[in-house]
């Protein structure tokens, strides 16, 4: 689903798209877009921020509203909109900068439905603690009870589990996540990894899963014996 109230770029990436067997439907702010993904249940959603606020809002809230994580590419038009998804918490899967082709956003849709991310929804849960990464529902449960957790620290957390016990730097993991030409600036993990800290560390002020490596960046440090 394309939530944007451009009819006439949307016209031109829904009927590329489709020549490419993908199809692509339409949500503008006049179409109830709240109610339309909760009914229609994309697999994927392309947000443009160029929207007003309470429209992006609202697609946000039926997005995340549906439970297991929906892929999110967010369209931007200057690199200080990406600042402006990590406030309002979108947590984009990717970014994509405008001006941008409709072959671009072709291969970003593939890369996320059928890249390495996907192919993590057939790796067996990660479990450390309390907690439980269901990848297979791209849920986090603590104690078997869901947590809600947006998509860019789903996305995060799932890179930690892959790299237990290593540094990363802020600029390893921007490459990690959004790909090694992403816009997203190294502090811009900042905010994330501070999101992600409230729901695993019993005190995120003093955080012993997800270390600070002062210079470095992160390390994610599950409990003992897990990784061995």
């Amino acid at each position: 689903m394309l939530v944007n109230d451009d009819a006439q770029s949307a016209a031109s990436m829904r009927a590329f798209l489709h020549r490419h067997g993908i199809e692509l439907t339409v949500a503008t702010q006049g179409n109830g877009v709240e109610k339309r993904i909760e009914s229609e249940h994309p697999e994927l959603v392309v947000l443009d921020l160029t929207m007003p606020v309470i429209d992006t809002l609202a697609a946000l809230r039926a997005l995340r509203g549906l439970g297991a994580h929906v892929p999110l590419i967010v369209l931007t038009a200057h690199p200080r909109d990406i600042d402006r998804a990590l406030e309002l918490g979108l947590g984009a899967d990717d970014y994509l900068s405008k001006p941008f082709s409709a072959q671009q956003l072709h291969a970003r849709i593939i890369a996320l439905m059928h890249g390495p991310r996907a192919t993590a929804r057939r790796v067996d849960p990660f479990h450390f603690g309390p907690f439980t990464l269901d990848l297979s529902t791209r849920t986090l449960l603590r104690d078997q009870t869901p947590l809600k957790i947006c998509g860019s620290e789903y996305a995060l957390l799932v890179i930690f589990t892959q790299y237990p016990m290593q540094a990363l730097s802020r600029a390893r993991l921007v490459e990690l996540l959004h790909g090694p030409r992403a816009t997203v600036t190294e502090r811009g993990m900042d905010v994330p990894v501070w999101r992600l800290r409230r729901l695993l560390e019993e005190n995120p002020a003093v955080p012993r899963r997800i270390q600070t490596l002062r210079g470095i960046g992160y390390m994610f440090v599950p409990d003992e014996g897990h990784w061995m």
